[in-house]
């Protein structure tokens, strides 16, 4: 990438391999910025910056893109493949990045905080009650600005990514991907409501989940929130 280029890709085409492949958008995520503007300084970026495991992801899928154009690979695959295995081996890290702050808060600072707090110490088990109310106040925020009024507070998780994804997919044409992927987001919140109520702090709960399951459920809502942003951004104008 001496020359600043990235493979063949155009700007366009390097934004869409993200967003396609990650659900990365290019445009809004910060992984991207500090090195300069061109492709190859903007990955190089994206590798220093981004969670481990995702950069893995994002370096298998470049290889793969790679060889769909039949370049030459000798005395390269070995190597390249010996630096994506030391960032899967240290992907042990929850990508925190997701969970930001959305509109002016102190409640919203301080929540986000106690939720870094828990993932910083490796308690993601400690930290899903306060996730849960991240993903209801994350959804009353999206349903009221995209004009579907403001959510009761009775209104359970699920209920709330519900009328979201009613809006969105009423207001605009998604990809028959991205739409699959939102609407499963109802079922994926459903359930955590089961597991907030029961197996997290937010009742005397005499047993918690167990920390293996409670990162899955951290990596889980996290990726969904992320697409869910690059979505929306790229969904509805402001």
């Amino acid at each position: 990438m001496d020359t600043g280029y990235v493979l063949d890709f155009s700007d366009r085409t390097f934004a869409d391999f993200f967003f396609e492949e990650l659900g990365i958008d290019t445009s809004i995520s910060n992984h991207f910025d500090g090195r300069g503007t061109s492709k190859a300084k903007r990955l190089r970026s994206f590798i220093e910056r981004a969670p481990a495991g995702v950069v893995a992801k994002a370096l298998r899928g470049l290889w793969e893109y790679r060889e769909s154009l039949s370049w030459p690979s000798v005395g390269i695959r070995d190597k390249y493949f010996a630096v994506v295995a030391i960032f899967e081996g240290a992907s042990d890290h929850i990508d925190s990045s997701a969970f930001e702050a959305f509109e002016p808060s102190q409640t919203l600072d301080e929540l986000i905080a106690a939720i870094r707090r828990d993932l910083d110490a490796k308690k993601p088990e400690a930290g899903l009650d306060r996730l849960h109310t991240y993903c209801m106040k994350r959804f009353a925020s999206l349903v009221l600005k995209h004009g579907g009024g403001e959510c009761r507070e009775s209104d359970a998780l699920h209920a709330r990514a519900g009328r979201y994804v009613k809006l969105l997919t009423a207001q605009r044409n998604l990809t028959e991907m991205s739409e699959r992927i939102v609407k499963s987001s109802i079922s994926v919140f459903e359930s955590f409501n089961m597991i907030r109520n029961n197996k997290s702090f937010a009742h005397d709960n005499p047993h918690l989940i167990q920390p293996d399951e409670a990162r899955f459920i951290f990596d889980s809502v996290a990726a969904l929130l992320r697409y869910i942003k690059a979505v929306d951004a790229r969904s509805f104008e402001d």
